[in-house]
């Protein structure tokens, strides 16, 4: 299956979220020195701005306190969101992604408050789980277009985040992108 759909994902209160390879961002944080208080290094320096660029992490800011539909497409069919049913909202390109550790997770703002070793095995643990926003993914270069919008489900619209992911081998690729930009979904069910 090339397309892995994920439901009733939260945002743990905080308006990010954030895909990327955890066990990368860790040896980021490590090779970078920095704190295990990794939201206050991304808020308070340009580590956060160098991680994006490095296709370490991509953070979505503006997220409402929604339950979403998470979709991850591998395919070369159809995005889910640019379905005439669909409401597409956000169309943004020029993301990628390392992926090195053949895993590749939606997680919250959260984790990176106690980024330790302890804290991400427990959050893997939790992963582990049906239903967590998280695929296996083969480890190299993914170039990462991020849709945002409403998907119908049943009667309702859902609001949803769609990441169109296409393997590169392209190595010589930052990612360029505006890092504040806001994903809010306006959310007619909620």
């Amino acid at each position: 299956m090339m397309r892995y759909e994920f439901v009733e994902v939260l945002n743990d209160l905080i308006d990010y979220f954030l895909i990327g390879d955890l066990r990368l961002l860790k040896k980021f944080k490590d090779d970078n020195l920095l704190s295990d208080d990794l939201a206050s290094e991304f808020a308070s320096n340009d580590s956060g701005d160098r991680a994006v660029q490095n296709g370490i992490v991509i953070p979505l800011a503006g997220i409402e306190n929604y339950p979403y539909t998470i979709i991850f497409n591998l395919s070369n069919e159809m995005p889910e969101l640019l379905k005439p049913e669909s409401r597409l909202q956000h169309r943004r390109g020029g993301y990628f992604l390392r992926i090195e550790n053949q895993q590749l997770l939606l997680f919250t703002w959260r984790i990176l408050q106690n980024f330790t070793d302890a804290d991400i095995h427990s959050l893997q643990e939790r992963y582990r789980q049906p239903g967590r926003p998280q695929i296996a993914l083969e480890n190299g270069l993914y170039n990462v277009e991020i849709l945002g919008g409403e998907v119908l489900r049943g009667e309702d619209y859902e609001p949803a985040f769609e990441f169109v992911l296409t393997k590169t081998e392209r190595a010589d690729i930052t990612s360029k992108v505006d890092i504040n930009y806001r994903f809010t979904i306006d959310s007619s069910t909620y």
